[in-house]
């Protein structure tokens, strides 16, 4: 079968095209390669043994939909993954987060309802929830978003359930909580935690904590994320009818804080550094941890990495990628 991923050079995305070409599919990326990179893809292909025949990247912008939109023919879903996906990026510039990820997920949706393309994955983001009251938070809390990055989530999951309502779209939109792994960018100013932390404890350096490190996160590793996005587009099951339009939490239950992380990025290194702190940021929530009760019962999904497994796994990619371009 062939299906379609938008951002599929980014870290999440070049995982789930990893998996599908392990599955033997063929796989269309679309990516303008602003945060992604094509050496993801060429990992992906690698590391799922599959033929560079099954995966066709198209070097090109969500919006510039005119030109790649024949890509769709024939697509059996599409996973949604393009996105200005940064809290401090979209505090930056709201007009571009706004564009990218209302404006470009609203024709994205409606190139596949005219060219009969039944199922869409959507990325969406634990951000909708802001600071939730409840713990573990369930998909019927209120939403209320706490950045324009968090607020374009929202407005995507609201499209799509009105092209579900309206034109019998079959989709789903996929909360992620705090996901980790290989191929997360450590570089940029507006890089997650975990691969900043590691790539400066790798290096004797401190990891930095903007407020008490008190603040906790559900982390889960992207191969769970991959699964929860496969079982959505019904790749390795259909998924229960209730799901379509309705947002689904992607997390493990459970939560650390920060100085929690530092722990036990310490004791997978052997290393016993403390951290940094400066002060908070805009728009960062002090607490999140997913309920994932709808997930178990509409996708059939159980989370099977360990934080501490994924750690490890993560810690020993990243370090393999540090040493490599040491002896480059």
């Amino acid at each position: 079968m062939k299906y379609l991923v938008t951002g599929g050079a980014g870290f999440i995305g070049s995982h789930i095209v990893e998996e599908l070409l392990r599955r033997g599919h063929e796989v269309v990326v679309v990516d303008n390669l602003a945060s992604g990179r094509r050496d993801n893809l060429d990992a992906a292909l690698r590391d799922a043994g599959a033929s560079a025949a099954r995966l066709r990247f198209l070097q090109t912008d969500l919006l510039e939909l005119e030109a790649w939109a024949e890509q769709l023919a024939g697509v059996s879903a599409v996973f949604h993954q393009a996105a200005i996906a940064s809290v401090p990026r979209s505090f930056a510039d709201p007009a571009e987060t706004v564009r990218v990820n209302i404006e470009g997920t609203a024709r994205l949706l409606e190139a596949c309802r005219r060219r009969n393309v039944r199922r869409v994955v959507l990325a969406s983001s634990t951000a909708v929830y802001g600071d939730a009251l409840a713990l573990p938070t369930p998909e019927d809390t209120h939403p209320a978003p706490l950045s324009p990055y968090a607020t374009s989530k929202l407005a995507g999951e609201q499209l799509l359930a009105m092209w579900v309502q309206e034109f019998g779209l079959q989709a789903v939109p996929l909360r992620y909580f705090n996901v980790f792994g290989a191929r997360q960018d450590p570089a940029s100013d507006y890089a997650a935690v975990i691969p900043k932390f590691i790539t400066r404890m790798v290096s004797g350096r401190p990891p930095r904590i903007f407020g008490d490190g008190r603040q906790s996160r559900d982390f889960v590793h992207v191969e769970d994320v991959v699964a929860a996005n496969l079982a959505a587009a019904g790749v390795t099951g259909e998924p229960k009818e209730a799901a379509w339009g309705r947002p689904i939490n992607v997390g493990c239950g459970r939560s650390a804080t920060l100085l929690d992380l530092v722990a036990a990025l310490n004791d997978v290194l052997g290393t016993d550094l403390q951290p940094e702190f400066a002060p908070p940021r805009p728009g960062d929530v002090r607490a999140s941890m997913a309920s994932i009760e709808r997930a178990r019962e509409l996708l059939g999904y159980e989370p099977r990495v360990s934080f501490r497994e994924g750690l490890a796994r993560t810690v020993a990619w990243y370090a393999e990628q540090m040493a490599a371009r040491a002896t480059a």
